[in-house]
C-alpha cells in the first residue's frame, strides 16, 4: 500500500462537510499546519472538531473559526482565540469543554478499542451532568466515553514511508494516540525518509496505524507566549 502522497491537498481528500475531525498538537506546538490550511482552502463546513486547544485567532484552528467552518469544538483549554469567545457566547459555536487527562483518555480509548472507563475527575461539576456514576472503593467516579473521528490528521517530527512516526517534544502530548484513533489517519513530517532509517526502539506509532503521509513545508512553529526580559 503506498501511503505517501503529494500534499496537504491531496492528503485531505475525503473530509466533507460535517464529519469528524481530530487535530494534533499542545498548543500552537506539533499542530498540523499544512493541512489547516488546505482544509481552510477546501471549504468544508459543519465540522466537530477534537482538539486539545483551538489555537489562536489568526493560526491553528483559529483559521478554521474565522472562516465559520467549525460547528463544535471539543477540547480542553480555549484561552487565547477572540474569535472563539464571540462564537462561543454569541451561541454560534457549540463547545464540549473536557477536562486535560480526561480528553487524552478518551482519545487514547477510543484507538485502543476501550468504549468506556471510569475517573473520578469532574465529580461534582458540570463534566459530570448526565453521566453514570459508580462508587469504587467509596469513591464516585463518572463514566467517560471513548473518542472516535471520521479523520486523524496529527504532525510528527519524523516518519518513514511505510508510516511509522517519531513525535518530538511537547508534540507528545496528544499526536501520537489521535494518530490511533482515527478511521483514516493523515501524517505530515518535518522530515521523511525510507524504511529502515528510523530506529525500531524510537517509534511511537507503528505504520499500521498511518493512512496517508506526506512532507510538510513552510513551518512557522509559532510560540504562543513569548517572555523574555527587557
Amino acid at each position: 500500500m503506498n501511503k505517501v502522497v503529494a500534499n496537504a491537498e491531496e492528503a485531505i481528500q475525503g473530509i466533507k462537510d460535517d464529519m469528524t475531525l481530530m487535530l494534533g498538537g499542545f498548543g500552537l506546538c506539533g499542530i498540523p499546519e499544512n493541512c489547516i490550511t488546505a482544509l481552510v482552502k477546501a471549504g468544508v463546513k459543519g465540522l466537530t472538531c477534537i482538539s486539545n486547544n483551538a489555537g489562536v485567532d489568526d493560526f491553528g484552528i483559529g483559521l478554521m473559526l474565522q472562516q465559520r467552518q467549525v460547528k463544535k469544538m471539543m477540547s480542553s483549554y480555549v484561552g487565547e482565540n477572540a474569535e472563539f469567545e464571540r462564537q462561543l457566547l454569541s451561541g454560534e459555536l457549540e463547545v464540549d469543554l473536557i477536562p486535560q487527562g480526561t480528553l487524552a483518555e478518551r482519545i487514547r480509548a477510543g484507538g485502543a478499542g476501550i468504549p468506556a472507563f471510569y475517573t473520578a475527575t469532574g465529580y461534582g461539576t458540570e463534566v459530570a451532568e448526565g453521566k453514570e456514576v459508580k462508587h469504587f472503593d467509596g469513591r464516585p467516579y463518572i463514566m467517560e466515553t471513548a473518542l472516535h473521528a471520521d479523520f486523524a490528521i496529527v504532525k510528527a517530527w519524523k516518519g518513514d514511508t511505510h508510516g511509522n512516526l517519531i513525535f518530538k517534544g511537547t508534540a507528545r502530548n496528544f499526536n501520537p494516540m489521535m494518530a490511533r484513533a482515527g478511521k483514516i489517519t493523515i501524517v505530515e513530517v518535518d522530515e521523511l525518509v525510507e524504511p529502515g532509517e528510523l530506529d525500531p526502539n524510537h517509534i511511537h506509532v507503528p505504520g499500521v496505524y498511518v493512512q496517508r503521509i506526506f512532507k510538510g513545508v513552510n513551518y512557522e512553529k509559532r510560540i504562543e507566549q513569548r517572555t523574555v526580559r527587557g
